[in-house]
């Protein structure tokens, strides 16, 4: 069993160029195709991993089910009863645990060289699951596990047919539907979490609220969608992708919301100049200010300040 970003920083993780190196220190049959493979986790046994921690230069899209225990990823424990997917990128460290009990599902290894010359490469960039930590994998239902479940089987399909002059074309054509619905699945998933990501508006909030009162902005500049993130211990993308589904608005654009409706209150009830507020709000020039002011309400602040007169 994998867990991700775990090793110490002390460790030096072995790196698998090849998918046929991997399969090969799993002891699993060399793949049919050298760009691309799926494997049955059932084969896979928890004393085959030669090494603490690696480092994969392929993509590894896991489909996990089966386990009556829970597994740990990251510094979370998560169950995969009930079916759930983990998404991992070239060059993530990834340390193996000390877990015995043997899981079933699939894996599927893409290296990026399948899709470089495909559409697929330019939107990898555009599915954030990529870069959440694991602890926020995909749940699936049983309806959603076949489609995905039949989307790996028909790469293994094609993967047993010749090699001809159209196989790397299909191959990341299947890939590109299964990242698809993914994204599909993943979003579905944000919509029905809303009471939770109801409570994470207000953490966000809070996290805003306490930013700029208490001096951090003028001290530190404006906050970043990093800060924010790492202060709601979620990755960037997943924030953004979070926000998004519930709001129509990513993280940047919560951050200007707020920015401005602390630049109302100053601009309305304190005596500092335009540019003492822009300084306090983070900014280091104040037409960076003024700017951002007027094309979020398409007024000044000088004009602003002074309809209140």
């Amino acid at each position: 069993m994998f867990e991700k970003d775990a090793m110490k920083a002390d460790i030096k993780p072995h790196q698998y160029h090849s998918i046929s190196e991997y399969q090969r220190d799993l002891h699993l049959p060399k793949p049919l195709h050298p760009l691309i493979s799926v494997v049955s986790l059932a084969d896979i046994a928890a004393s085959h991993h030669k090494y603490p921690s690696i480092m994969l230069d392929f993509y590894k899209i896991s489909l996990i089910e089966g386990s009556k225990s829970k597994i740990r990823y990251g510094q979370s424990y998560f169950d995969f009863e009930e079916g759930g997917m983990v998404f991992m990128s070239p060059r993530q460290v990834i340390s193996t645990t000390n877990a015995t009990e043997k899981l079933s599902g699939l894996s599927i290894y893409v290296h990026p060289d399948l899709i470089r010359h495909h559409s697929l490469a330019k939107k990898m960039k555009d599915y954030g699951f990529f870069a959440y930590s694991v602890s926020e994998a995909l749940h699936l239902s049983e309806k959603e596990k076949g489609v995905i479940t039949g989307l790996f089987l028909q790469i293994a399909a094609e993967l047993k047919s010749s090699i001809d002059m159209f196989s790397q074309h299909l191959l990341a054509s299947y890939v590109e539907l299964l990242l698809d619905y993914s994204n599909r699945f993943y979003t579905r998933q944000f919509i029905t979490r809303k009471p939770a990501n109801h409570d994470l508006l207000t953490k966000l909030e809070n996290v805003l609220a306490e930013y700029f009162e208490s001096g951090k902005a003028s001290e530190h500049g404006l906050p970043t969608v990093q800060y924010v993130s790492e202060q709601l211990n979620f990755s960037p993308g997943y924030l953004s992708d979070m926000l998004r589904s519930y709001t129509g608005q990513n993280t940047q654009q919560h951050i200007h919301n707020k920015l401005i409706t602390v630049a109302k209150e100053l601009l309305s009830i304190s005596g500092q100049t335009v540019a003492q507020v822009g300084y306090q709000l983070g900014f280091e020039h104040p037409q960076s200010f003024n700017k951002l002011f007027k094309r979020k309400t398409n007024t000044s602040p000088m004009a602003y300040r002074q309809s209140f007169n």
